[in-house]
């Protein structure tokens, strides 16, 4: 852990890792914040879905022993009406991971609770296996070669009237985000922002600064990051740092 993080925190409270992962609060629309094992959640009551969904991934965590599940399950924690695997059925839409499977194969809890649908948005079924499924890929080798990298990911919804799935009315995203920070050696972040069906395409021309996705979507990343640092990570983004 970085020496500039609090480490003032009572025993029970979040975190100074969880700080550094999450985003600031949000205004302008409901927020339930989730503690998960492996991650915690943003959920929004409106959309069903989460706003966004961060976690600190270390290179430990890249693999491990516990296999894929593929066991989704409602979210007893959040309000009804809530997404339900039903929602899900012959909807033409995937299911979605925000932190995936594949970064929770270290841990039966952590595996688990990924497959809650409070880490999960109806997702186009090529972007799901192809897309993003490279950029998660692309996250674990990058905790493989730095050490650990903190993710923050979530929907993006257009000021538009939104499709919606199932008898809950879960709402589908028209585009997602992904922002990564590296604190390992010089400090670096990057951003992608892609459309929701958009699977087939190389991943580099979906690449922004952390600020263009704070654009994007209203959201502040990485504020317990000294502002300096803040400043000059989220300014910039090259794939070619990452390499």
């Amino acid at each position: 852990m970085a020496a500039w993080l609090p480490t003032t925190l009572p025993h029970g409270a979040a975190s100074a890792e969880a700080d550094l992962r999450r985003p600031a609060p949000l205004s302008g629309m409901p927020e339930q914040i989730v503690e998960k094992k492996a991650y915690v959640a943003s959920y929004n009551k409106d959309t069903r879905c989460p706003n966004w969904v961060a976690w600190h991934l270390t290179a430990a965590h890249t693999d491990g022993p516990c296999k894929r599940q593929n066991n989704f399950t409602e979210e007893e924690s959040v309000p009804l009406p809530r997404a339900t695997p039903d929602d899900y059925r012959k909807s033409g839409w995937s299911r979605g991971h925000l932190c995936p499977a594949g970064d929770n194969k270290w841990d039966t809890t952590a595996m688990r609770e990924s497959f809650s649908l409070v880490n999960v948005c109806p997702q186009d079924a090529a972007l799901n296996s192809g897309l993003w499924n490279r950029i998660e890929m692309d996250c674990r080798t990058w905790a493989k070669r730095f050490g650990s990298v903190y993710v923050v990911c979530g929907p993006v919804l257009m000021k538009r009237k939104h499709e919606t799935i199932g008898r809950n009315k879960v709402v589908v995203p028209e585009a997602f985000f992904k922002v990564v920070l590296c604190m390992e050696g010089k400090p670096k972040a990057i951003g992608f922002v892609v459309r929701n069906n958009e699977g087939k395409k190389r991943r580099d021309q979906f690449v922004n600064t952390v600020d263009e996705v704070e654009r994007i979507t209203g959201y502040d990343f990485f504020p317990a990051l000294p502002d300096k640092i803040e400043r000059e990570v989220e300014a910039h983004a090259d794939i070619d740092d990452w390499k």
